[in-house]
């Protein structure tokens, strides 16, 4: 590994803030459980009463893997906020699944109580992601009025002259035994 690959490295994460982080671990999370939707969506229609609902189960693990894929890039706000539009999507389907389905409710209501978690820390991540991403999706600010002067360009060389005027003769070099 190179000396520059190692300071990218380092770089990169220590500008990360807790919710960056977090975002990141919901990632990596959304990306496991929409692959076990993708791959066992019979064993986990059968596991939530729900045999006949596999196409269902498969498109929430698209949607899952999907919200990962955005949560693990520079600026996961988006990816969060539509995680917590899923919450509210598996919300609603196990809440018909518990009505129609009531054969199976200490697993859904296990199911519930899993969603109602991630939904609270997916709603704190996308908050504190929203406020800290928003300085830098807005317009950046005109300085073209200012000069770094304060009192003026004009100002600024009369102060120089004046101070040249009252020097006694050229500039004076440092002398080396002064350091």
């Amino acid at each position: 590994m190179t000396t520059s690959m190692k300071h990218r490295s380092h770089a990169s994460t220590r500008s990360m803030s807790p919710a960056d982080k977090l975002a990141r671990g919901l990632g990596w999370l959304s990306l496991g459980m929409g692959l076990y939707q993708l791959v066992a969506p019979r064993r986990l229609g059968r596991a939530l009463g729900m045999p006949h609902r596999a196409n269902s189960i498969r498109a929430c693990g698209a949607r899952e893997i999907a919200s990962g894929i955005g949560a693990l890039s520079d600026n996961p706000t988006n990816a969060i906020w539509s995680r917590v539009g899923g919450d509210v999507l598996d919300f609603a389907a196990l809440t018909f699944a518990l009505k129609r389905y009531p054969s199976h409710k200490e697993n859904l209501y296990l199911a519930l109580t899993a969603v109602g978690v991630l939904a609270v820390v997916d709603v704190s991540c996308a908050k504190a992601l929203s406020q800290r991403h928003a300085y830098q999706g807005g317009a950046t600010p005109d300085y073209r009025q200012r000069s770094g002067f304060p009192n003026g360009l004009e100002s600024a060389w009369g102060a120089a002259r004046t101070e040249g005027s009252n020097a006694s003769g050229p500039p004076q070099r440092p002398s080396p035994n002064a350091v």
